[in-house]
């Protein structure tokens, strides 16, 4: 008989980035931190029942994503960019851990449409064994309260269904690591890598450049990591600089002026934080304010 447990969480999304300046010293991108960027910025109020075990995996053939890996029950199996396949490594602990609980490895086979050859396993930092499609630990999502959803597809811009192949299941376009995109309310605004939006902080300088976003104010916006400029489209390279923060930590700038993603743009594309305070607005390619 498959056990069944009920899941209860807050769910928090915080994908911290590095930083970057201008009018101050440049310096290299450093390392997202994987660890924390993987919650979402609601609170589930009842994530339903999801079994403990994969069970026999099989395919779901979405309308929307194409072909998705389930569990036994149904459930859909995502992965997390940051997580590495090879070697294989999971990265998602923690608070993390009770918002995308890592599928078991035990029991786990490989039913109509899987290639049992991409099977495997990873020890996690707590020692258990975590399943994993082509070296890609598989997570569910406990907002997934039923079998055949996948409401964590583009969660944070780092999670993903899973397909057959562990690659991304859905059309995922690949885009520069800075571009501009046609918003329908606010214009043309700057979005990352990711899709996620990037933002300006009124109270910020920008020359000499300083970011006045501290403490408290950081758990809601995430300082942007510097970009490669030969990897931009639709804003001049001359814009782009690197701000050392307070921290040492590398800060994104745009014409001076330091950028930042809010942890409450759930999905690529969103503009909640637009006008948040009357101090936080997206912003165009000149770096100027999107109103």
């Amino acid at each position: 008989m498959r056990a069944f447990t009920y899941v209860p969480v807050a769910l928090t999304l915080a994908a911290v980035m590095s930083t970057a300046a201008c009018g101050s010293s440049q310096a290299p991108a450093s390392e997202a931190n994987a660890a924390v960027a993987a919650a979402a910025a609601t609170t589930v109020q009842d994530a339903g029942a999801q079994p403990t075990q994969a069970g026999r995996l099989s395919v779901w053939q979405s309308a929307e994503l194409g072909p998705v890996v389930t569990d036994g029950a149904g459930f859909t199996l995502y992965r997390f960019d940051d997580d590495t396949a090879s070697p294989p490594a999971s990265t998602c602990t923690g608070d993390c851990a009770a918002v995308w609980p890592p599928v078991p490895a035990d029991g786990a086979t490989a039913g109509q449409g899987i290639d049992s050859a991409l099977l495997g396993s990873v020890t996690r930092p707590d020692g258990t064994r975590q399943l994993t499609v082509a070296g890609r630990p598989m997570y569910r999502y406990t907002q997934d309260t039923q079998p055949r959803q996948a409401n964590g597809q583009s969660v944070g811009g780092t999670w993903f269904a899973t397909a057959p192949d562990g690659k991304r299941a859905g059309r995922t376009e690949k885009l520069p690591a800075l571009s501009t995109v046609a918003d329908p309310k606010l214009g043309d605004i700057v979005r990352d890598g990711k899709g996620r939006t990037l933002y300006r902080f009124t109270k910020d300088t920008a020359w000499p450049m300083r970011s006045n976003c501290q403490g408290d104010c950081l758990k809601l916006w995430k300082p942007a990591e510097p970009v490669d400029v030969q990897n931009l489209k639709g804003i001049k390279s001359k814009l782009i600089s690197t701000y050392t923060r307070p921290d040492g930590e590398k800060q994104l700038s745009l014409n001076c002026w330091p950028l930042y993603w809010y942890t409450g743009d759930e999905n690529p594309g969103d503009t909640l934080g637009q006008g948040i305070g009357g101090t936080w607005f997206a912003v165009r390619a000149d770096g100027e304010l999107s109103k």
